[in-house]
């Protein structure tokens, strides 16, 4: 049996300074329901995918909650057999956290939009209608618009003429897109976050140009009843010598203001031998630098996203943070949020990348278990065979968005962590096959289905990747749901009803945001410097 923390222990925990990662065991999209403030996501679903990227150290403190279906117990007997020796689940679940009196907050993400939120109101950042921005465009004034979000965002969905430039690179790149000081310079992204921040970030850092976010970014724009634009592929260039030290010489500036600390090679090596405490090393590069070298123990983490969805990178509160990139810039602006938003213990590496020896390649985080699993496979054409004979069942543990883009035909659509719900209501007969994308999680998967059916499955031998690379045919559609596809939280324009709805709703709930956090008391936010912090 794990141990059980009441709601008032726990809540002392957030308070202590100690080290503590908070995991709401649920599927993503019920965890966008409802949650502690504090919560990181990591579904059953995906536990040993991503636990020992989020929890390193297998002493830290660990607190799992739910809402009572018994997964948070699941879940820690699993992590004590993957040697984390300090696991506690929250009595009560999250129904428990509310009858003691604290608050649950919907949404994704929520320490960091609501942090944007809080900048706003204590700095005052100057923002822009989309109508306003539209009248000066059709006018020919001269301005620049940044679109702050990662390029498969900007693509999705941008303001016509704009030109993207994820969070961390604004002051990388701007002296170059805006390089004369009456170029007015706008900051968008799909809501008000990134926008904020992004904004805000270019006024911290002093450059000449008047600054402004777009009020409620994209969606504004959209719901202005102006056309957005789809597919566009603008992306700022890298910096010119000029606008390199236009961007360091800034970067010194935040670095003194906001109290960015700096740290070398040699305090990082000793660092790591410390087993008392979490040391993460975060590449605040692009994805595309960050895998054409990267110190080998780091992960890609590109710093307005680290800003934006922090919970989504650590789960430890208080570890300790060094942050990394190849000329300062981007690590000194994304330290220089993260010190407000409450993390105390942020560092630059100096030099970090000169001189040492880089690996190549993306992100491979550590899949707990998987050298364990080792259920029977099937090949992509013995699938295939078994098909066409009615002889098998696919289930497919790929998320609801993922398997709506295209599935093997006649597939089921499953979540693993209800598997003894949705797996008996199959038909009966035939084998049972489990797949995912790269197959890694259905073969962490099949033990779990082997015990739902009584009986043993099999795998997919390299998922559906390898199914279609032997040109096998694909169907798209939401056909053959074993289980209600709440596996992940929908952003308003993911939504297939009622958009324009769902938007409004969504930036009410983020300018809301602040007398929430106030209500609730545990953000740690602050504005260095006046005014003071919440």
């Amino acid at each position: 049996m794990s141990r059980s923390v009441a709601p008032a222990e726990l809540k002392a925990m957030l308070h202590d300074k100690r080290e503590l990662a908070l995991l709401d065991v649920r599927e993503n999209g019920r965890f966008g329901d409802n949650h502690l403030l504090f919560a990181c996501s990591l579904p059953f679903s995906r536990l040993e995918l991503r636990i020992a990227e989020l929890v390193p150290r297998r002493t830290t403190r660990i607190v799992l909650c739910d809402d009572g279906e018994a997964l948070a117990e699941r879940a820690a007997e699993r992590l004590s057999g993957f040697g984390y020796t300090d696991v506690s689940v929250l009595a009560g679940g999250i129904e428990g956290w509310r009858a003691a009196g604290y608050l649950l907050f919907s949404g994704v993400n929520v320490p960091s939009k609501a942090f944007g939120e809080f900048v706003e109101h204590q700095c005052h950042t100057p923002s822009i209608s989309a109508t306003e921005l539209k009248a000066l465009v059709d006018r020919g004034e001269k301005l620049v618009i940044l679109d702050s979000r990662p390029l498969d965002e900007f693509k999705a969905m941008s303001i016509p003429g704009g030109v993207d430039c994820p969070g961390a690179e604004l002051v990388y790149r701007v002296a170059d897109l805006a390089p004369e000081p009456d170029t007015l310079v706008v900051v968008n992204c799909a809501g008000r976050t990134r926008s904020i921040i992004g904004a805000q970030s270019l006024i911290n850092a002093g450059i000449p140009n008047k600054v402004v976010a777009l009020r409620n970014g994209t969606m504004g724009w959209h719901l202005a009843g102006l056309q957005v634009e789809r597919g566009a592929a603008r992306v700022a260039p890298a910096p010119s010598p000029r606008g390199l030290a236009f961007a360091q010489a800034a970067a010194e500036r935040v670095a003194q203001r906001f109290a960015v600390r700096a740290t070398d090679a040699a305090s990082v090596a000793q660092w790591r031998k410390e087993s008392d405490r979490t040391l993460v090393l975060l590449d605040v590069r692009s994805p595309e630098e960050f895998a054409a070298g990267h110190l080998p123990d780091s992960r890609s983490a590109p710093g307005g996203q680290l800003v934006q969805a922090t919970d989504t990178y650590v789960a430890t509160r208080h570890a300790r943070l060094v942050l990394v990139d190849d000329t300062g810039v981007r690590a000194t602006m994304t330290a220089s949020w993260l010190n407000q938003m409450g993390w105390e213990h942020v560092w630059v590496l100096k030099d970090g990348l000169r001189g040492v020896k880089l690996q190549s390649g993306p992100s491979k985080p550590t899949v707990l278990g998987l050298e364990a699993a080792r259920p029977q496979e099937m090949a992509p054409a013995a699938l295939a065979t078994a098909l066409a004979r009615d002889a098998a069942h696919v289930v497919d543990l790929a998320t609801s968005r993922e398997y709506k883009a295209g599935h093997i035909p006649g597939a089921w659509f499953a979540v693993r962590s209800r598997f003894a719900k949705c797996l008996p209501n199959l038909p009966t007969g035939p084998a049972v096959v489990l797949t995912s994308p790269d197959g890694v999680l259905a073969r962490l998967a099949a033990a779990d289905a082997a015990q739902a059916l009584g009986r043993p499955v099999q795998v997919l031998r390299g998922g559906t990747q390898a199914w279609t690379a032997h040109g096998l045919p694909i169907e798209a559609g939401k056909q053959h749901l074993a289980d209600a596809p709440d596996d992940l939280w929908l952003r308003p324009y993911d939504r297939e009803t009622s958009q324009e709805a769902a938007m409004k709703e969504y930036l009410s709930w983020e300018v809301d945001l602040v007398e929430n956090i106030k209500r609730d008391g545990d953000a740690g936010f602050r504005i260095i410097g006046p005014p003071s912090g919440l």
